[in-house]
């Protein structure tokens, strides 16, 4: 899949076709059986568990090193899985931790910048729900290409995708409703639908009080990210101080164990609006902080954040906090 379809990967369609639930419930011509060999139960659980220490890497160190390792299982290990003789439960169950690992593979390509890439594997991993009957992943997937589409500024796009994935997500409580409504909030704001965003992300903050703070369902949704979300819509419908006031918040929600890798994106982020405000002083030191654990972090979204501090910082040069962060972040920009 890598060598294939490497060249124009980087290119987001707003074209792209999304197989319908119904359309691919059930249905097995994704995976055929084969003569590879038998599988088991015991073969879903390590790409189950394979998957989950993938997540962890990519969460801690990025994913311009743990993607290729993530494909590279799925070329080596799940493809000759897939293609074997099973028992129709451990062929479905093999198809739903396929579909689970195609969309972390492809939420890698994303952060590397590898659009289409990124598109195809979560295709795929939409086929292999549908052919399991996994209807709760299939809606994350198309969830997840929705993120895609609205962190690209492809507003109508995200919209229409974040509709289908709430509107085919199966009913699972407050804490489901608030991760698709949290997503379908931000893509109605970049999309310039102020009414239906704030309606949205009303419908998100319900959601999240019904739901119990101890409670864990798909998504891992939680205050933090209501938080970050919040934060999105704010600056998407131009309230910049709001934004930043909602991205605080986040930070002070934050679990101490959350991710290193999403903590110094939305720090960048945070930066970047605090100079857009005005604040240079409070920008300068948060970039420190990013500058600061930056080295351990190989992340493509990180990395491109990193490299336009000086751009942003070389008017304020007269300055001597942002002098030596600029000087700072043209040191530590990678090739």
């Amino acid at each position: 899949m890598e060598r294939r379809n490497f060249l124009g990967a980087s290119l987001f369609s707003v074209a792209l076709s999304i197989p319908e639930w119904q359309d691919i419930a059930g249905r097995m011509d994704s995976a055929q059986s084969g003569a590879v060999r038998r599988i088991g139960m015991s073969d879903v659980d390590l790409v189950t568990k394979m998957t989950d220490r993938l997540s962890k890497t990519y969460d801690e160190f990025g994913g311009k090193h743990t993607r290729p390792m993530a494909a590279l299982f799925l070329v080596d290990t799940v493809a000759p899985y897939l293609r074997a003789d099973a028992a129709e439960e451990v062929r479905k169950a093999m198809m739903s931790a396929a579909s689970f690992l195609c969309y972390l593979t492809g939420w890698m390509a994303v952060d590397e910048g590898l659009h289409g890439l990124a598109q195809r594997y979560y295709v795929k991993g939409l086929e292999l729900a549908g052919a399991s009957s996994d209807h709760m992943t299939y809606c994350h997937v198309l969830r997840g290409i929705s993120v895609q589409a609205v962190d690209l500024g492809h507003g109508p796009i995200a919209v229409r995708l974040a509709d289908a994935a709430a509107a085919a997500s199966p009913k699972t409580g407050p804490r489901m409703r608030a991760f698709m409504s949290g997503q379908q909030a931000h893509s109605f704001a970049v999309a310039g639908d102020e009414k239906s965003a704030l309606r949205s992300i009303r419908e998100t903050e319900r959601a999240m009080d019904k739901a119990e703070s101890a409670s864990q369902t798909f998504g891992g949704y939680d205050p933090a990210t209501l938080a970050y979300h919040t934060s999105q819509v704010r600056y998407a419908l131009r309230d910049v101080a709001g934004s930043i006031e909602s991205l605080e918040l986040h930070f002070q929600l934050r679990n101490p164990h959350d991710t290193r890798r999403s903590a110094l994106r939305f720090s960048s982020i945070l930066a970047e609006r605090q100079l857009e405000l005005g604040h240079l002083e409070a920008a300068c030191s948060t970039w420190n902080q990013v500058l600061d654990e930056y080295p351990s972090i190989h992340s493509g979204r990180v990395d491109r954040h990193v490299a336009d501090i000086g751009r942003r910082l070389r008017p304020y040069c007269s300055n001597s906090a942002a002098r030596e962060v600029y000087e700072r972040a043209l040191r530590s920009v990678r090739a």
